[in-house]
């Protein structure tokens, strides 16, 4: 193998360069060149790419987001587009991709593997969400970001004895919303794997109001439900002044964690070794600390489901 490229697709998240970064110069010190696409699926269908040297990931670890950018390819979702990405690599010499992305990306990446292309896929979505591996790059500095938003808004709630619904990112998993309730303190969270129950949730901050504590923080992934709609419902039954906080984006961006730069790193490093060793068609993944590849064919049709225990805690560690 003489030339690899990277590419990131998908939704941004921290930990990608040092994924990027620690990828490039492990295919440097094998002697191997490498091409780092623009903007996903999207850059090898231009082509738009940029050779890469230890100078161009320099100073780009410590930086959230993708430096290489990235973008959703519509194009890319057809067989004739597919096909004009494999013409493109193989124009270029390109023996083999990492690709650093979602659930998306990873289909993507087996796509290219069933035409033929040598590919290792990277999880990264800060949902953590992906199957095979126990976190996927972005996560742990999502997490940080959204405690740090907490604390500050519980200090607007403890001034003004309000209740707040802080909804956070995770669209089919709970994971972010399970996770932030027991490490920021809160008094419930609401996830898509579990069917709210609103008049326990009401009965509880009723308890609560009536032994003296007057504020409260309810954690609502994105995709269990309406958040204004929750904080009527407490409004209105309890009488709490409540107020809503959409996280949004800002959970995404921001500088790395130390967790999310090791990650990185040990996954670009593992990504580009396999490849070398002559594997193909799998995604890395941290397990009970090490990192093991699992085949794409298997990642892509498996469901990950935070476990029960996790979500169990946050409600009991919120009475």
């Amino acid at each position: 193998m003489k030339k690899i490229g990277i590419l990131t697709s998908g939704g941004d998240c921290s930990g990608m360069n040092a994924a990027i970064r620690s990828a490039t110069r492990t295919a440097l010190g094998h002697g191997v060149q490498v091409v780092g696409f623009r903007k996903g699926y999207a850059g090898l269908l231009k082509p738009d790419f940029l050779e890469m040297g230890t100078k161009e990931v320099a100073g780009i670890l410590h930086r959230g987001g993708t430096f290489l950018q990235s973008a959703r390819s519509d194009e890319f979702r057809t067989p004739m587009g597919r096909e004009k990405a494999v013409r493109h690599l193989g124009e270029m010499g390109v023996d083999g991709l990492v690709i650093i992305g979602g659930d998306g990306s990873l289909n993507g990446a087996l796509a290219l593997h069933r035409l033929g292309v040598p590919v290792i896929g990277i999880p990264a979505s800060i949902d953590n969400d992906i199957p095979f591996t126990d976190m996927a790059l972005g996560v742990d500095t999502a997490l940080n970001n959204i405690i740090y938003a907490i604390d500050c808004i519980k200090d607007t709630a403890s001034s003004h004895d309000r209740a707040f619904v802080v909804e956070v990112m995770g669209r089919n998993s709970g994971y972010l919303a399970s996770t932030a309730a027991i490490a920021s303190g809160a008094e419930y969270a609401i996830v898509p794997e579990v069917e709210c129950d609103i008049q326990d949730l009401c009965d509880q901050l009723r308890t609560r109001w009536e032994e003296g504590r007057s504020n409260a923080i309810i954690v609502l992934a994105e995709g269990a439900g309406r958040a204004q709609d929750i904080a009527d419902t407490v409004k209105d039954v309890i009488g709490f002044e409540t107020r809503v906080t959409v996280l949004g984006h800002y959970q995404r961006g921001g500088a790395p964690s130390v967790f999310d730069r090791l990650l990185g790193s040990r996954l670009g490093h593992a990504a580009v070794e396999l490849l070398l060793e002559g594997q193909k068609g799998k995604m890395v993944g941290l397990c009970c600390n090490s990192i093991v590849p699992t085949l794409l064919e298997t990642v892509v049709v498996s469901e990950k489901r935070q476990p029960d225990e996790l979500h169990n805690l946050s409600l009991i560690l919120g009475i």
